[in-house]
């Protein structure tokens, strides 16, 4: 905010992709990682010197994060606040009535469905199921502290930002990723772009969806989309070029051609 008012360009945060997502969800889901583990006490100089920033519970806990930063648009202040009376299940679908602020008063729930098998990485459903049953959480947060031993904290407070964004870079630094463009806002722009680029959504649905005004004149929305910190998804040399080779195939139309 300080370099702004300076009158220094603001830089978005680099944006997660489906692709970095997917790499996570491998990473957290590996046997030997994903393995709850029986709380052994340690001394503070044990715990220091291990290099496990996190452990089951904890990885759990970031991909339902992850998940709802990513689908929803929310900021990461947003998703930490939300709770467990904020969930619910309408005809085996999940909608959260959910969001810090709104710009037009009422809060339209976002619906969220179970998603197939390849979409794992993605499916909202699946991710809260996993994490409340190794939390045992009832009531009250729903992203709770992690304290010593992988364990959920007791106490009724939310996880902090700061926390947050500390386990995500480490998560970053699991697959080799450099973490230091990243930021609590990623995955709203990741999340963005993927509902734009790989599910077709036209911008007055992505805007209906994530509660944003469709008033373009201060192209609020375009910073989510384009920013000069994210790399580009295919070589400028490549745009025309008829022989390129075919893109990942779509499960859902069968298509593997590079059109938007």
């Amino acid at each position: 905010m300080l370099q702004v008012r300076a009158g220094e360009t603001a830089t978005s945060a680099h944006a997660i992709t489906e692709v970095d997502a997917t790499h996570v969800y491998k990473f957290n889901n590996k046997p030997e990682i994903a393995q709850v583990k029986e709380y052994a006490p340690r001394s503070r100089k044990a715990e220091k010197e291990s290099h496990e920033w996190g452990g089951a519970r904890a990885r759990r806990l970031l991909t339902l994060a992850y998940v709802l930063g990513f689908l929803c648009l929310l900021r990461f202040d947003e998703v930490l606040k939300i709770q467990i009376h904020d969930i619910e299940f309408v005809s085996n679908t999940l909608t959260l009535p959910f969001r810090k602020t709104s710009q037009f008063g009422g809060v339209k729930p976002f619906y969220l469905h179970l998603f197939p098998p390849h979409l794992a990485h993605l499916c909202t459903i699946r991710a809260l199921a996993n994490w409340l049953y190794v939390s045992d959480i009832e009531d009250g947060f729903l992203f709770r502290k992690i304290v010593s031993g992988d364990r959920v904290s007791r106490e009724n407070t939310h996880m902090t930002s700061e926390c947050f964004l500390e386990m995500f870079r480490n998560n970053l630094l699991d697959i080799e990723i450099d973490p230091a463009p990243y930021g609590t806002h990623s995955f709203r722009r990741g999340g963005c772009q993927w509902l734009y680029s790989c599910c077709r959504w036209g911008l007055i649905r992505i805007c209906d969806w994530g509660g944003w005004s469709t008033e373009f004149s201060n192209l609020t929305i375009v910073k989510y989309l384009i920013s000069y910190a994210d790399e580009p998804s295919e070589r400028r040399e490549d745009y025309l070029n008829p022989n390129r080779p075919p893109t990942k195939k779509c499960f859902s139309c069968g298509r593997t051609c590079h059109c938007i």
